[in-house]
């Protein structure tokens, strides 16, 4: 049944992204909070040696993206990944990976919320966090429910700010390094070398904060589902893969290098973005202010992604009979028509839960909850790997014409990833914080593919049965 790749399905939902939007989403759309806050964590582990941590997860999530990218130009779907394992691996890869993925946005996406809604109560403290949360789910659903190019609007300019949050920040940062500021003297290479020296916790703080940051790249997967709504969705996705690598990359290793070197790595402060600690100190007035804003637009970017990202999750769920059939139902023409509305508005409602479970009972329920999906990106990492190995294989063979992207160094890099996020796990199980993660991510894995078990099941008695 899945010995061949069919040929890419005629989706329902309309064409109404650009390049441009596609391009936007793939470089913002990893560029989040996790970048901007979460970054100082990893330099407390790694010292000056974040550089490389950053490295060695950017050329990861590069590589998955790469095989992503492979696969989607080839045979683009609205459930791209998903798509692709059960073409590769069988319905119970398809079923378990969308699943596991919707769950995992639905559930961060109320980070996302109340993170943001934080912030907003800090600006304006007579409006209660929860309003501020029922404020952005319903402004994004709504933006969700209307034409597809809404969407790609609110990401492009999202995207844009924090793009361009970051440019400011690394010429401001490469300025005060050289003494090209007022009132700065040139800082060389002093805080690379000082302090312990460049890894002054040595490879095992390297490896530490490739644990800590390499859940910051998780979000570029959405780029490949987006493609599908696109005029030529083989070239879109191909166009933006290749362009959002490299430039994130760029970004993330540039900025954590700016960062370590105009400061002592030892300058940052728990809890305070190292962004707004090297800004304070080349003298830009209000920075933290600035990165506040930032971080809001940063996290309501997400939460719109992810929003994005899980119906259409959800929808190609119930187009192939992985998900319940009534959330097939396509807005009909018209400037908002070929929207999946029903799968925003079920994405939307578990999303709404996650959100309560989170401001009633952040240090319970929902800690549980959120460790449920804190491993998750490393599976289904690891499954669109596995999908790409078999893929690639048969596209040579059957359809070398829809190779319009390809893997580097096929087989050996696909290898190579798969070692490295089975080391990744290996070394979350060995550490204290991150290890609770990877115990109930490998639980709700289980649960999922029992599932995804009792339906093969069922399907192998129910085709026995009417013969």
């Amino acid at each position: 049944m899945h010995d061949s790749p069919p040929p890419a399905q005629q989706e329902p939902l309309s064409h109404g992204l650009k390049q441009r939007h596609l391009t936007m989403l793939g470089l913002g759309g990893v560029i989040g909070a996790g970048l901007f806050v979460g970054s100082g964590a990893g330099i407390a582990v790694a010292g000056p040696g974040i550089v490389v941590s950053y490295l060695i997860a950017g050329a990861l999530a590069m590589l998955v993206m790469r095989m992503l990218g492979e696969m989607s130009a080839a045979m683009p779907a609205s459930g791209a990944f998903s798509v692709h394992a059960e073409r590769a691996l069988g319905r119970w890869a398809g079923f378990s990976v969308g699943w596991l993925y919707w769950f995992l946005l639905v559930v961060v996406l109320a980070v996302e919320a109340t993170a943001a809604a934080k912030i907003a109560h800090g600006w304006l403290p007579g409006v209660d966090q929860w309003a501020w949360v029922l404020v952005f789910m319903v402004v994004f659903t709504v933006a969700n429910l209307t034409a597809v190019k809404n969407f790609g609007e609110f990401e492009f300019w999202f995207a844009a700010l924090k793009v361009t949050a970051i440019v400011i920040f690394l010429v401001l940062g490469l300025l005060a390094v050289f003494g090209l500021l007022p009132d700065t003297d040139p800082v060389g290479l002093a805080n690379l070398t000082g302090q312990g020296g460049f890894l002054p916790n040595g490879w095992d703080g390297v490896v530490s904060g490739v644990l800590t940051v390499v859940f910051a790249f998780g979000g570029l997967e959405v780029v490949t589902i987006a493609a599908a709504e696109t005029e030529n969705p083989a070239r879109a996705v191909g166009r933006a893969v290749r362009s959002a690598v490299v430039r994130i990359l760029f970004f993330y290793v540039g900025s954590m290098l700016v960062i370590v070197t105009v400061l002592p790595w030892t300058a940052q402060q728990s809890g305070l973005s190292p962004y707004v600690t090297v800004l304070d100190a080349i003298g830009v007035p209000s920075a933290g202010q600035i990165m506040n804003i930032v971080v809001f637009v940063a996290l309501l970017s997400a939460l719109n992604a992810n929003l994005y990202g899980a119906s259409r999750m959800v929808f190609s769920l119930a187009e192939r009979g992985e998900g319940p059939r009534g959330l097939l139902k396509v807005s009909g023409s018209g400037g908002g028509g070929g929207v999946p509305r029903r799968a925003v508005l079920a994405s939307v409602a578990f999303g709404f839960v996650s959100v309560l479970l989170n401001l009633k009972w952040p240090d319970t329920v929902f800690l549980y909850l959120l460790n449920s999906v804190g491993a998750v990106l490393l599976f289904v990492w690891g499954l669109i790997a596995a999908s790409q190995l078999r893929l690639r294989r048969r596209l040579e063979r059957e359809a070398p014409q829809a190779l319009a992207l390809r893997m580097w160094c096929f087989p050996w890099l696909t290898w190579v990833t798969l070692a490295a996020l089975v080391a990744v796990l290996v070394l979350m199980l060995t550490d204290d914080v991150a290890r609770p993660q990877v115990l109930w991510s490998a639980a709700a894995t289980g649960l999922v593919l029992l599932a995804a078990g009792a339906r093969e099941l069922r399907g192998r008695r129910g085709s026995t049965g009417g013969r």
